[in-house]
């Protein structure tokens, strides 16, 4: 009898088994679960995902090439261009009809700018071609297209034209990296010290954004220290002040920066009522790597103080005293017991400072000048007014590869699971 009722299956009320039951129970709540995460989901890849999947795109995209220049890139295919010899006439008479098609819908500029950018004067080759091509009526092309411009007779510019003819390219990569390609050999170079722009910038901006990170530590530990050690009633009246940046605009706080550190600002005026400096003496502290440093940290140091009073409030006080009572002078006890207990929050505000630092551009493009503005300044730059979105792109590219690398560097040496925000 026990046997029978034992193999006798588990049901519900409603005669459904148990185990079917459950299984549809899971399967409803984890359709609930992704439903609530589903718009958090659908921003991030709006936002975050598909921006950055955008931009890896545009860092390699050379489809305009093939798109208005159908023809001659297909002609060119068979062309050898380390021959010593110009294309053959066929070559010439599908680049007279592409430019014919491309100054018909204005499109023969847009290439004329994108060879440019790998060498300059194909932009003005291209509109000087584009308002003589139309006489072009019938063969020899070849004759008619380098009357029209010599430089379609230097077979450098074919060899442009034919290394750049692919719809994808490292061009941009090269640009952002300091390199240029010799199209006449192939060969890939650096560029001297004098044409090297990217690299310096890249590495100003780690240096001074570490720099901004070690200065909001050191200005913002005591001052958490000293909130962390307070009454809760007074710590909460202090936090405001610590707040009552974000309540005032970003401009507002920079342009502020401008007239304290100017040379006839607030501070140099002040400097000289004391007697540390003359008329003569006045310190440039605007318009360079000083004032970038300064208005930063100003503005980064919330980011820091937060994190480490979320910490520092939680570590118990009796630590300390513990230690002091076991004949530990205050200073040691510090050190060995207190200062190490703040680690997740030294890593979450350093974390937090260095990679909001180093994407900044508003604050360097104000007071920044010719030797404190970051790569973020010329990523804009080039986003914004060159509109050269390739190497903009191939320059975001490898801001965000540099910060991911520090970022797992960080994950290697700290440890993210010991990164608290309290």
């Amino acid at each position: 009898m026990e046997k029978i009722k034992e193999n006798i299956p588990l049901v519900t009320a409603d005669g459904t088994p148990l185990k079917i039951s459950l299984a549809r129970a899971q399967r409803r709540s984890k359709i609930v679960a992704f439903m609530m995460v589903f718009p958090l989901l659908l921003f991030i890849t709006i936002a975050f995902i598909g921006p950055i999947a955008d931009m890896l795109m545009l860092s390699i995209d050379n489809t305009i090439v093939k798109e208005i220049l159908p023809k001659s890139t297909e002609a060119l295919q068979s062309w050898d261009e380390y021959s010593g010899e110009l294309p053959d006439e066929a070559v010439f008479a599908a680049i007279v009809v592409d430019i014919k098609k491309a100054k018909a819908t204005k499109q023969h500029t847009k290439i004329g700018s994108r060879f440019n950018y790998e060498s300059s004067g194909f932009s003005s080759l291209f509109r000087k071609t584009g308002r003589k091509v139309k006489k072009i009526k019938k063969p020899p092309y070849k004759q008619a297209l380098i009357k029209a411009d010599k430089r379609w007779g230097e077979i450098y510019t074919w060899q442009v034209i034919k290394q750049n003819s692919s719809s994808y390219t490292d061009g941009y990569y090269l640009a952002a990296s300091d390199y240029e390609r010799e199209f006449s050999s192939g060969n890939i170079k650096s560029l001297e010290s004098k044409d090297s722009i990217y690299l310096k910038l890249f590495f100003r901006t780690i240096v001074l954004s570490s720099l901004i990170t070690f200065l909001t530590f050191v200005i913002g530990f005591p001052l958490s220290y000293m909130l962390s050690q307070v009454s809760t009633r007074i710590s909460n009246i202090l936090i405001i002040f610590v707040l009552l940046p974000f309540w005032t605009s970003l401009l507002v706080r920079t342009t502020s920066w401008i007239a304290l550190l100017q040379q006839e600002g607030v501070i140099n005026d002040f400097l000289i009522l004391v007697g540390f400096i003359n008329e003569e003496g006045r310190l440039a502290m605007i318009h360079n790597a000083t004032g970038t440093v300064v208005a930063m940290t100003h503005i980064l140091l919330p980011f820091m103080i937060l994190p480490l009073f979320s910490v520092m409030k939680t570590i118990p006080k009796s630590y300390v005293r513990a230690a002091v009572s076991l004949g530990a002078h205050p200073w040691k006890a510090f050190w060995k017991v207190y200062f190490p207990n703040t680690g997740p929050g030294i890593g979450a505000g350093s974390i937090l400072v260095f990679i909001l630092a180093i994407g900044y551009y508003i604050t360097p493009a104000l007071v920044g000048g010719s030797s404190g503005t970051f790569i973020s300044n010329r990523i804009a730059y080039h986003i914004s007014n060159s509109l050269n979105w390739g190497l903009g792109a191939a320059l975001g590219v490898i801001l965000l590869g540099i910060v991911l690398a520090l970022f797992m560097l960080y994950d290697r040496i700290v440890g993210i699971d010991n990164m608290k925000l309290g």
